[in-house]
């Protein structure tokens, strides 16, 4: 009988691998690992299924006790986010009732007047979601980009004093925002940059920077430096290297620093509400001081939440390709 001989030494991945399929204690340890993980998950989940709920409860069903589950979906809580109301005085309800009869209303307009008021005009949360947008889009933009140069000079170039520059820009994030938010209101107030754009942009630029920094150089130090060496023998300059063979391979980073900029600048509410007052204010401390009529509209608060969410998941879910490109980054080999 022929004997035969093994060619070579057998591959260590491949035997792990059956190994951890013929194992049954494996087997239990990854279905427990992944029954924590999708049950932690869902209790992280849950003040987002109630806030998702409450947006569309009326005032009766969301304080009731116990709390409902099932109940009849309104939009009460969204009339009263986006719209200003009064109460229809008496003398105009017939006409009203003529015009949730004959369908001459809107969705918001016959929710109104379902709870007797009518709408006068716009809420002041639509102009506060739009400065949250345009300020905290403009502050991850500009530090994305300023943080994308340093971070490529300190990997690339000889610069005087590089470590104890890095720590100067690290501890900018060492020191809590609420210990320098008296001084910098007194700031803005003496070069009149309070309850502006320009200056809630530059500030949330300059607490961004310092992470967008330390954050992309980790990135750009994974590069290797013979791609950018081979296209200067090639005849490119610096910059037409840094565009067209650094830019392309630090995707993931840029990515991954601009959602985290993003959502620091979007969810930032002690500079928001110190330093703004009307022309200014972003979403949060619009939300946070939400009041309604007799009483606090808990469904309009949650119907912001949720409006406020929405935009930081799109974008998320936007870059998760390179997001999760950006956990192997490492991988490039020299």
């Amino acid at each position: 009988m022929a004997n035969f001989e093994e060619v070579g030494p057998r591959t260590p991945v491949v035997e792990s691998i059956r190994v951890d399929r013929l194992n049954p204690r494996a087997r239990l340890f990854g279905g427990v690992r992944a029954f924590v993980v999708v049950a932690l998950a869902l209790l992280l989940l849950i003040p987002v299924y109630v806030m998702g709920i409450t947006a569309f409860k009326n005032r009766t069903d969301i304080v009731a006790s116990p709390p409902k589950v099932f109940f009849k979906p309104t939009l009460e809580g969204f009339v009263y986010l986006f719209t200003d109301r009064a109460v229809v005085a008496a003398s105009r309800m017939p006409e009203f009732q003529q015009r949730a009869q004959t369908g001459q209303m809107s969705i918001f307009e016959r929710a109104a007047f379902d709870t007797g008021q009518e709408i006068t005009g716009p809420s002041p949360y639509v102009f506060r979601l739009r400065n949250s947008l345009i300020i905290a889009g403009l502050s991850t933009i500009i530090s994305v980009i300023l943080g994308l140069f340093a971070a490529y000079g300190f990997s690339r170039f000889k610069v005087v004093g590089k470590n104890d520059l890095l720590f100067f820009i690290l501890s900018t994030r060492m020191l809590p925002a609420v210990v320098v938010t008296i001084p910098i209101f007194l700031m803005y107030r003496q070069l009149s940059l309070n309850d502006t754009h320009f200056g809630m942009i530059l500030l949330y630029t300059a607490f961004n920077l310092s992470f967008s920094v330390w954050l992309m150089k980790g990135f750009i130090d994974e590069i290797p430096r013979e791609y950018e060496d081979a296209a200067l023998v090639d005849g490119y300059t610096r910059l037409q290297a840094f565009f067209k063979i650094v830019l392309p391979q630090a995707v993931t980073g840029i990515a991954a620093t601009a959602v985290f900029c993003l959502i620091f600048a979007w969810n930032e509410y002690a500079f928001a509400l110190m330093l703004t007052s009307e022309n200014a204010r972003t979403a949060p401390p619009g939300i946070a001081t939400m009041q309604g009529r007799g009483g606090i509209e808990w469904a309009a608060i949650a119907a912001g939440a949720l409006g406020f969410l929405i935009p930081v998941v799109i974008v998320t879910f936007a870059l998760r390709k390179y997001l999760l490109r950006g956990i192997t980054f490492g991988a490039i080999r020299q």
